[in-house]
């Protein structure tokens, strides 16, 4: 039996101000499967999402990925190239003199060449029909735009996993539109945070609802 791309087992997650957020959650995410994450606004959606990829320290229960533990910031350097997450608001993401250089600074960081990195961005952008963005600020660009080129970002470093959190947001029908139909066509397992019920039936295979700190699936 082929291992889950993620297993959460028993996440509880608390801040000081707002209590509770992660009581013992716990999930699988396996090949192919595009989970809908769904909850109120501040129920915790996108603390699980960081939480998956190290970007906030974990509390207490276990995070693995293909049954390995990740426990050490060295574990999770590894896992995220494996697990993409894509922030709500692209300006988070986005910070190089070009598109291109953006899309270059994940594979940049795993240690590829300049010209391996400048290779891989370009095959990407090209994919998504975006080369013509290449030598363009994102400052310059639409919100679909953005939205598109952080996931150029992401998907450049050829993860299994993509995280999502609120794709959609501030994007006009036909940028929506663009969207859904390529993350239709990706093979990568996806968790996907969004309030736009017509994007997740269309998109997602079933759903987490995050509730009371507590996460049921359906």
């Amino acid at each position: 039996m082929t291992a889950a791309l993620l297993e959460i087992t028993d996440l509880s997650h608390s801040f000081a101000q707002r209590g509770k957020v992660l009581d013992k959650v716990s999930f699988t995410l396996n090949s192919g499967e595009k989970l809908a994450l769904t909850g109120a606004n501040g129920a915790g959606k996108t603390t699980l999402l960081q939480l998956l990829v190290g970007l906030i320290p974990r509390q207490s229960g276990d995070i693995l990925s293909l049954a390995q533990l990740q426990k050490t910031e060295a574990d999770f350097v590894q896992l995220r190239q494996r697990v993409g997450l894509v922030f709500q608001d692209p300006d988070d993401q986005l910070f190089c003199p070009s598109v291109l250089e953006d899309v270059m600074f994940g594979p940049l960081n795993q240690g590829f060449t300049v010209l391996e990195a400048s290779q891989s961005a370009q095959k990407i952008l090209e994919q998504l029909a975006l080369q013509h963005l290449a030598d363009r600020m994102a400052s310059e660009l639409s919100g679909g735009e953005k939205r598109l080129v952080t996931l150029a970002a992401v998907l450049v470093m050829q993860p299994k996993v993509l995280l999502l959190d609120e794709p959609t947001n501030a994007l006009d029908t036909q940028a929506k539109q663009k969207l859904l139909t390529l993350l239709q066509g990706l093979d990568q397992a996806m968790l996907i945070i969004s309030h736009d019920q017509p994007f997740l039936q269309q998109l997602a295979t079933g759903s987490l609802e995050l509730k009371d700190a507590k996460l049921t699936r359906s």
